[in-house]
């Protein structure tokens, strides 16, 4: 370890992706010197960044940033293997990690939890999050999504005993093509669900199925693997016998709704009020809760906790609401996450007429080769409608898709679909939303549409 006048330096090779820039403000706050480059950094990692002054005066890559009294160098996904600073880091012989590399080396300690899954794994994750912090609990975590009295989304402390991650299936780092969850080694682990995603990097169902069971098979002795028991796949590789690991199996928690108000029904705590709905969201409360009493917390305590629980940022986010109207907007864009989306907010309130707008985004879905996924998806929505950004399919490379394709996929007739923004907005601001909701699911920005001037006419 070097150290130069007892300061630890670290340097991160693409600051700016989520978790990354997370991470780099985390450590700055226990002092070490945090120094980054990147070629593009967005919002809100910038702002965060420039909080902390921790963003880079220029973008682009500068070899001279790296140094040989740097204690090591932490590459993002975003960097590609030619990266000049990589390899002086690599000619300096600095310690390299990844991100998840790095978390592990910091929590070897700690009883280790991670949350995996195609879907809800953001959402599980913050669940407990909220949950021990509402019971005064220390811990550390890694999560995907800003979170209500959170100030950071990487918390790394030596004091705690336990660490939460949210384990991500995807490649680790352009070094190391091993799904980021399996670096963590997790004591216990939960899998929300597997449905085909990352189509560029697991192009068979197979190959994607085969992560989340080598996950599971990678367990320790007197581990446990907690798993949705209504996955077909997934109830598959739960109940593989696995020796000293315990397997506990969840379904959707017993609940009621009443007035648009979803109520959990319990056998000891009576009936327990709750800010989310869907079945996917009563799944994820049924696997928070055993995770959460594997690591000690009480039945009492967790339904006392969940009452107060809003949702992660952008997982079914009311944006605004009148007496006649809710905006929700929500993260999903994989096909599973779509269509329990979109049947949440429809079963919620089945008096209202549900508007529902997914955009195609990444890679996956606009594949044409991948879009026939989405078949039906969308089938819960009164009003069903896809955007898509053709600039964007030209800057993935992918073959050109038309409207044809896209009504095909989906199986629906009566598919509204667009490709400018502009008129993605005039179509929503000329629907009748008396007694009607609007779902907008996307992991981008549907063309940069300004959404809070959007939502504000659609409910004023």
């Amino acid at each position: 370890m070097t150290q130069i006048n007892n300061i630890r330096k670290i340097h991160f090779i693409s600051i700016g992706g989520s978790v990354m820039h997370n991470l780099a403000i985390e450590l700055h706050l226990k002092g070490f010197l945090v120094t980054g480059s990147d070629d593009e950094i967005y919002e809100p990692s910038s702002s965060r960044l420039a909080q902390y002054e921790l963003l880079p005066e220029k973008t682009g890559w500068f070899p001279e940033k790296v140094t040989d009294d740097l204690e090591a160098v932490i590459l993002g996904m975003h960097a590609r293997q030619d990266n000049l600073e990589l390899a002086k880091a690599k000619e300096l012989g600095i310690k390299i990690y990844s991100y998840p590399e790095y978390i592990f080396e910091q929590s070897q300690n700690k009883q280790r939890v991670v949350i995996a899954g195609s879907h809800g794994k953001t959402t599980i994750t913050s669940m407990v999050l909220h949950v021990l912090k509402f019971t005064n609990r220390q811990f550390n975590y890694l999560v995907g999504a800003q979170l209500d009295g959170f100030e950071n989304m990487v918390k790394l402390s030596d004091e705690a005993p336990l660490i939460v991650i949210e384990g991500d299936e995807y490649f680790t780092s352009p070094l190391d093509h091993t799904p980021k969850f399996m670096h963590y080694q997790p004591h216990i682990a939960l899998i929300s669900g597997i449905a085909w995603d990352h189509f560029n990097v697991f192009p068979t169902w197979e190959s994607y199925v085969k992560q989340f069971e080598l996950l599971a098979d990678s367990i320790p002795k007197a581990g446990s693997i907690v798993y949705d028991e209504t996955d077909d796949m997934l109830d598959v590789i739960g109940q593989k016998e696995r020796t000293d690991v315990v397997s506990i199996a969840y379904n959707v928690h017993p609940n009621k709704i009443e007035n648009g108000k979803t109520i959990l029904i319990t056998a000891e705590q009576g009936e327990v009020p709750v800010l989310v709905f869907g079945d996917h969201n009563m799944k994820n409360i049924s696997g928070a809760r055993i995770v959460c009493e594997r690591v000690g917390i009480t039945d009492e305590e967790f339904y006392s906790a969940i009452q107060s629980f809003k949702g992660a940022s952008k997982r079914m986010e009311l944006l605004a609401k009148n007496d006649m109207t809710n905006v929700y907007r929500d993260f999903a864009h994989a096909p599973s996450k779509v269509g329990a989306t979109t049947e949440a907010v429809h079963e919620q309130f089945p008096d209202r007429t549900l508007v529902a707008v997914a955009e195609l985004h990444t890679f996956s879905s606009l594949n044409k080769e991948f879009l026939r996924q989405y078949r039906r998806k969308l089938d819960a929505a009164d009003v069903a409608v896809v955007y898509f950004n053709p600039l964007t399919i030209e800057h993935k490379r992918l073959e050109p898709l038309h409207e044809e394709d896209i009504i095909k996929a989906f199986k629906r007739e009566d598919l509204e679909v667009f490709t400018k923004a502009e008129d993605l907005k005039d179509f929503l601001q000329n629907q009748n939303w008396e007694n009607a909701n609007l779902l907008l699911m996307s992991s981008g920005t549907f063309g940069d549409i300004d959404l809070n001037a959007l939502v504000e006419d659609i409910v004023k």
